[in-house]
Order: C-alpha cells, then structure tokens, then sequence
C-alpha cells in the first residue's frame, strides 16, 4: 500500500479495510481529469476500497471463508470531504454461512444491510434533522427527502434499541386530534407514554376501548405487575379498557389535574354566559362581559390589583357568579390538596355547596366530581407527573408544525422519543450519539 493509499485508508477509518482507487466523478457519471485544482469543483469523490480481512456473515457476523457468488460494484453515500460528495464503492460477494445456514451478503463495516448511505452519515442527518425540516438537511447535502427521511429513522433506530430497558411504573394516556383534513378513517390517536421520563411508547388509532385493549394485551404478566398506576383525562373509554383488562386490577386511575380543574373552568364559563344573558343594567354598563372571561377563568393571584379591583366591582352586581368564581377558586386549591385526607375534606365541601344547586354549570360539575371521585382523590396518594402528557402534546405539534405534518406514524414516535429524551444537549452529546454508528 503506497503513501497515498494509506492516507486515504487512515481518513476512511475501518479496519480490515484498505483503499485501492480513489477519482473524481462528475454529475453525469463521467470521470474528472485533475489538472488543476478549479477541476474537480461540483465533482464527488469515489472511494474505491477492498477488503482485507476474512468476510463476515452479515446475519450473525460470524467468519465465512465460502465464497457463493460475487456481486458486482454497488455505491454508499459517505460523509462529504472538503465540500465534495463522497461514495463508497465495493463489489459484495454473497457468502455460504455454515453457523446460521444462510447465504446472505457479506457484511460491510461502515453500513447496515440494505441500506445505501452509510451509518456515519445517518447519523450526521439524524443530528441536522433534529433541529431543522428534513426539507432543509436534503438540501444541505445535495439528498432528496426520501433519502434523508430513511437514514434519519435509521439512526433513531439505532439510538433506540442501543438504550437500556426501562421499568414501565406510570403510564399516561392521552388522546390526540388529528386535524379535520386528515384522511385516516380515524381522527383521533392514542398516545402511551412512560411519566417517569415523559417518552411516548406507544401510538394507536382511535380512542375506543379496543384501541387500548391492543397494547393492554401486549404486556406480558410481568410487566402488569410493575404497573402501578395509569393517569389520563376524564374520557370513559380508557378507565373501561383498563378494567377490562386481566391482571391490572392493583393498578390506580388517576386524572390530570389540568382536565379537572378545565371541567370547573368550563362551568364558570357557562355561568357566565348564563348571567350576561340575563344582565341587568349594572352589568351591562360593564361592558356585557366582554373582555372579563380571561379575568374570571384566570387564577385569582395571576391578576394584577386592578384586574382584581374589576373582579370584585363585577361580583358585587351578582351573587350567583362571585360564589361559581369562589368554587373554582376553592377546586383548585383541593386539587394541590398534599394528602388523601385534606382532598377528602376538600372535595366533601365543594360536593355540600353544589349538591342542591339550581344552577346547572354547576350541578353538572357536582355530577362530574361525584362520577370521578376516586380517580381524583388518587391524585394525591401518588402524584404524579401528569404535567409531561401535555408536554408531550406541545413536542407533538412542534414537530407537526416544522414537518407540516406525517404520514409515517411510526416514524413520528421516534422522532417524538429522541425529542422528549434529549440525548443530544452538548458536543460531549453529539460525538456520544455519532459514536453510535460505530457500534
């Protein structure tokens, strides 16, 4: 091996491997002659490579000295050298593999079977793809979308199955609209995630008992056992899914907070409109209620003194909407309530002052505490962090919203976990994540 050769066998970095030819190639598939340096400009750089060492079984990489076919040249696109495109070119040969019985292809040391760019490079786009639409990152490198789509979903791949399994405690539910212009027979998603991590596990369409039931059965009797409690919201369909299913008997329901506390906000809301309705001209002077919603649905410490000199100089005109305002009020602080007994007291309360109220808002809302009770007074025997299933909603639309959206969800679910679990914060980070396509 000359000079040369092993200065370009040392750039390539594989072992076993050895660079026999490198040329300049233009966009048409015609070789560059390199006179002068302006020559090779928009050309891609050809490395031709042998290999040097005994072959591997692709499958289970063992050795294989049989050699059952030779294939003829193929092409991997590589990382791009000094602002030229860089492939990869060797000629395959198809093995007879006495440990597995198969005869596959060879195995390549810097790409996955079937697949035409190497790992590096997927794992380069997979970095860029993170922070950017894959629109942008095919431009970049001179790919189309397809390509950097596929290679992306790779590397997450890698990066996914190169994780330690996880314990699965906490699960949360969630449903997720996906918009009136989609054409799946299905507008709704439901969405699994681990609330110890804020990672989704799982994605199914629709949001019926049979939906849930699906991944329920997946589990295996071990891993229901783990479980010790589900948080969702207040749709029926998922609390009968779990019942429903054997072997999750022990595990608790717990609601979101967030969508118990929004059944209080919207009854307030009701009242509201129930009063301005029927306003006298005390109220009516106030504007009608234009501009107040936001005060009243606002927490009371989020209001500034004037805001809160508005709400007292509109509660002194009705009786009826100071008390609904007080009872959300009141809702809120029981829902933060530190343990089972002081939510008990709390929920007992607000149940006694709504209980023969003739106002529906609020009759409603007594008839929605009394149908959940226990999911919410579980609330405070465990905690949980109920706050990352809506934080997986907003990861949901940011990506949504760059991609403009996907078809693949599948492909979504990876980019949604690699987004929650942020295994790329720093340059330490980035060459731990690229390290992976070594591996």
């Amino acid at each position: 091996m000359g000079q040369r050769s092993r200065i370009l066998a040392e750039v390539f970095g594989f072992d076993g491997w050895k660079v026999k030819g490198a040329f300049f190639e233009s966009a048409d598939g015609k070789r560059v002659t390199v006179a002068r340096a302006t020559d090779t400009r928009g050309a891609k750089l050809v490395l031709v490579v042998e290999r040097r060492w005994m072959a591997r079984c692709s499958q289970c990489a063992r050795a294989c000295r049989v050699r059952h076919e030779q294939l003829g040249a193929r092409r991997w696109v590589d990382l791009p050298w000094a602002g030229h495109p860089v492939e990869i070119e060797y000629a395959p040969s198809r093995i007879k593999c006495r440990a597995c019985g198969n005869a596959p292809i060879e195995m390549v040391a810097w790409a996955d079977p079937r697949q035409r760019q190497s790992r590096r490079l997927q794992h380069h786009l997979a970095v860029q793809a993170a922070s950017m639409p894959v629109m942008h990152v095919a431009a970049l490198h001179g790919l189309s979308w397809a390509t950097v789509r596929r290679a992306e979903q790779r590397a997450l791949e890698r990066w996914d199955a190169s994780r330690p399994p996880r314990v699965l405690r906490h699960v949360g539910i969630d449903e997720k609209f996906l918009g009136r212009r989609n054409q799946l027979d299905e507008k709704f998603v439901t969405i699994v995630s681990d609330l110890e991590t804020g990672e989704p596990i799982w994605i199914g369409y629709g949001r019926k008992v049979h939906v849930l039931k699906t991944w329920l059965n997946s589990l295996t009797p071990e891993e229901k056992a783990r479980i010790q409690l589900f948080a969702m919201d207040m749709w029926p369909a998922y609390p009968a899914a779990i019942r429903e299913t054997p072997g999750l008997e022990h595990a608790a329901i717990v609601h979101d907070p967030f969508h118990v506390m929004k059944r209080a906000v919207v009854a307030l809301d009701e009242l509201r409109k129930e009063v301005f309705f029927r306003a006298g001209p005390e109220l009516r002077r106030l504007g009608g209620g234009h501009g107040r919603r936001w005060l009243l649905l606002r927490a009371w410490e989020r209001n500034d003194k004037s805001q809160q000199a508005e709400l007292r100089r509109l509660f002194s005109y009705n009786s009826t909407l100071a008390r609904g305002y007080q009872l959300k009020e009141e809702f809120r602080d029981v829902l933060a309530a530190p343990t089972v007994t002081a939510m008990t007291k709390g929920l007992a309360r607000i149940l006694r002052r709504t209980q023969s109220h003739r106002v529906k808002p609020l009759r409603r809302l007594h008839d929605c505490i009394r149908n959940h009770y226990d999911a919410i007074v579980a609330l405070a025997e465990h905690r949980p962090a109920t706050g990352r299933i809506e934080a997986l909603n907003n990861n949901w639309e940011v990506l949504v919203r760059r991609a403009r959206g996907y078809r693949d969800h599948e492909y979504l679910l990876l980019k949604l976990r690699f987004m929650t679990a942020k295994p790329i914060r720093n340059e330490r980070d980035v060459q731990r994540f690229v390290a992976l396509a070594a591996a």
